[in-house]
Formats: structure tokens, C-alpha cells, sequence
């Protein structure tokens, strides 16, 4: 008889909002620079150029309420707020107008980053996983099924640092809309139920630190909050 070697890991889940179910996490992939006014704070060019994709682990997901400890290796620890949805249904190859009908539902999300050592490895060529992939560096809200909140186009995404609002701009503001980057990112991988794409962020993005309250929200998908701890 076969055993592991070491424990297996427990699945990782996002609850589902206003269920005792759980979305069991696959993969995350994220979407890098889609709203114009972050690719020009950011330095880059605004043009509508083709969407490329960053991943992080499944279990960098932590719940909404949670303390995020402050990561390290970095000085410039940011926040960025994201429309996150969740793949339902088998996606290879689809097409932009066949992308809905492969969501489970959306949520909102935190895509932490640590920027210094991101902006390093830009500069170098090099890949962006120690400033994206670390732990605790996706944080989501419960998932909202598309059965009930409808397709998702333009709707308010915003958050605040200690009560005070830094990002604020609408969805449809995405330079690739979420059924193009589903079409697109289908193309490359074949997208499987339990998968979490995080959409993009907006402009207004800035280091935390220990002590900080972060809240954001998407319109229509409710809140999300964490609160920066202690580094390891």
C-alpha cells in the first residue's frame, strides 16, 4: 500500500457569501497592469497593449477579517484592490462571448505585493514571484455566485488605509474586460473549476505598514478587510 511521504496539504477554500458552501482554490493567476490610470503611475505605457498573467499560490489566500503579517524582505509593502471570479466550468480556447458562461461567481480581492523587490526584478527582466507570490499576499472576500449577482460590468471598486479612500474608479474601467481576459488567458491554459483570476487594479496604490487597516469593495460583492501585523 502507498503512502505519503509527507502530510498532503488541505484544500484550500473561499467560503461561498450567504452559504455554508466552500469554493475549493486551484490556481490563482492574476492580471498584470489593466486600468490605465495604475499603468501610468506605474510608469508604463497606457496603450491597449495584449494582457499578460502573474500566478500565486493557492494557499496564499487568507479570509477577509484576517491579520496579514508584513512580509519579509521588503520596504515598500502595497495594496492593490481586485474584482476576483471564480471559474465554474471547463475553459479551453473559449471565445470572449462564451467567457460568462464558464464563471462560478465573483469576489473581492487584495493582491499584496511587495514593490521594491517587484520593480527590481522588472528592471533586471527577471520573474515577479518573490514580489507577488509570498504568502499571505491574496486576500479574498467570500464568492458571490453569478446566479445571483448577474454578469458584472461596471460597478464601483474602491479602497481605504484607516478610513481614508486611495482607490476609487468602476470596472468597466478595465483596460481588458473579464470575458477578454478569460478568452486570452484560455488560450495559454486550459482554465479548470476551482481556478481564481484577480482582474486588475486601479490607480492609487501605496505602501502599509504594521498597525494599518485596509477595506475595499467591489459594488454589488460586498467588503473586504485585513489588518497589517507584525512582521515574521
Amino acid at each position: 500500500m502507498m503512502t505519503f511521504v509527507v502530510p498532503p496539504l488541505e484544500t484550500v477554500t473561499v467560503p461561498v457569501a450567504s452559504s455554508t458552501d466552500l469554493f475549493p482554490v486551484r490556481r490563482i493567476f492574476c492580471v498584470g497592469r489593466n486600468y490605465s490610470d495604475h499603468v501610468k503611475e506605474m510608469g508604463g505605457d497606457p496603450e491597449r497593449n495584449p494582457p499578460f498573467f502573474f500566478s500565486k499560490p493557492a494557499d496564499a489566500i487568507v479570509p477577509s477579517g484576517a491579520t496579514v503579517r508584513y512580509p519579509t524582505l521588503t520596504k515598500e509593502f502595497h495594496y492593490e484592490i481586485e474584482l476576483v471570479v471564480a471559474i465554474g466550468k471547463p475553459a479551453f480556447q473559449i471565445s470572449p462571448e462564451e467567457a460568462n458562461n464558464h464563471i462560478y461567481g465573483y469576489a473581492v480581492g487584495i493582491d499584496l505585493t511587495r514593490r521594491d523587490i517587484q520593480m527590481a526584478a522588472l528592471k533586471a527582466g527577471l520573474p515577479w514571484d518573490f514580489g507577488k507570490a509570498f504568502d499571505e499576499s491574496a486576500p479574498c472576500a467570500p464568492i458571490h455566485p453569478i446566479s445571483q449577482t448577474g454578469v458584472i460590468e461596471d460597478a464601483r471598486i474602491w479602497l481605504k488605509v484607516n478610513g481614508e479612500t486611495k482607490q476609487d474608479a468602476r470596472t468597466a474601467d478595465l483596460i481588458w474586460s473579464v470575458p477578454e481576459l478569460l478568452s486570452t488567458l484560455s488560450h495559454g491554459i486550459a482554465l479548470k473549476p476551482g481556478d481564481l483570476v484577480y482582474t486588475g487594479t486601479p490607480a492609487g496604490v501605496a505602501a502599509i505598514v504594521t498597525g494599518d487597516r485596509i477595506e475595499g469593495g467591489v459594488e454589488g460583492l460586498g467588503d473586504i478587510e485585513i489588518t497589517i501585523g507584525a512582521g515574521y
